[in-house]
């Protein structure tokens, strides 16, 4: 029997603590396997610094909201990137239909979306 896990797991965490678990937990019950472990990517958390500001002012600026930091958005494929860009982040529009049939997002959303990443570059710039 063949058996596949995905696991994502957060940053206050290890790949080798979770493989540790796992083992513990299947030789607790006296289980005879073979197990090979394959880490797609790891986890990460990007503290507040310059992109994060520059993002967070140019929202501010274009629609006067006061932005929050959140990692709800789900798995990123920031934690590819993450390893050689000090600072990571994934900023976008709305998107209900987001991996589905038909993803789409609304076309009144694209020019807001647009002046933010625009006035994200001049922000800094405006900090280099």
């Amino acid at each position: 029997m063949v058996i596949d896990f995905n696991f994502r797991f957060a940053s206050v965490s290890t790949a080798e603590q979770l493989q540790q678990r796992v083992h513990a937990v299947l030789d607790r019950h006296g289980l005879d396997y073979e197990m090979r472990w394959v880490v797609g990517g790891q986890p990460f958390l990007t503290t507040p610094g310059e992109l994060v500001g520059a993002v967070q002012a140019a929202i501010r600026a274009e629609t006067g909201v006061e932005t929050e930091l959140s990692t709800t958005g789900g798995t990123s494929d920031g934690r590819f990137i993450s390893r050689i860009c000090p600072q990571v982040i994934e900023f976008g529009p709305l998107n209900a239909s987001i991996h589905k049939i038909d993803e789409h997002v609304r076309v009144a959303d694209i020019d807001p979306l647009k002046n933010i990443y625009r006035r994200t570059l001049e922000e800094l710039e405006r900090v280099a």
